[in-house]
């Protein structure tokens, strides 16, 4: 253990963690389908309770099978800038919201929340969108310390 380089790490405060969860744009969505896992770069927005995402699928159907099928989801942000890091851990239910709750939200509104779509090199006409809610149960963030 002499040899091995290490930082310290402690708990964030929970306003820590509020403000990583406000402030940031983009965390990765894990989802499960029995014994597989499905790990997705995504954009999201945190109203206080909940993470939301807009996933858009390009036609395989892989990202939506995985998501309808994970009961409980973990999304995960972090930073790592040398021995300065921090990473957010968060999980609950996944639920794919409802055609009338989606409608909810102008074109405005999900751009302003989520950002432009990705698109890798289908065409927007052919991505088809969902929105998703995570309602978070537990969540834990830690930090690098002197």
């Amino acid at each position: 253990m002499d040899q091995i380089e290490y930082v310290y790490t402690a708990g964030m405060t929970e306003s820590e963690v509020d403000e990583r969860l406000r402030e940031s744009e983009a965390g990765v969505l894990s989802l499960a389908d029995g014994g597989d896992a499905y790990a997705v770069p995504v954009s999201f927005h945190y109203d206080g309770a909940s993470l939301h995402f807009r996933l858009g699928d390009e036609g395989d159907g892989r990202k939506f099978e995985f998501a309808d099928a994970t009961d409980r989801a973990s999304f995960v942000l972090f930073d790592a800038d040398g021995d300065d890091s921090w990473s957010v851990v968060a999980a609950g239910p996944l639920d794919r919201l409802s055609d009338a709750e989606a409608d909810e939200y102008d074109a405005a509104t999900l751009d302003e929340r989520f950002g432009s779509l990705r698109v890798f090199g289908e065409s927007v006409e052919e991505t088809d969108l969902a929105l998703y809610e995570l309602r978070v149960e537990e969540v834990t963030g830690r930090r690098t310390v002197e």
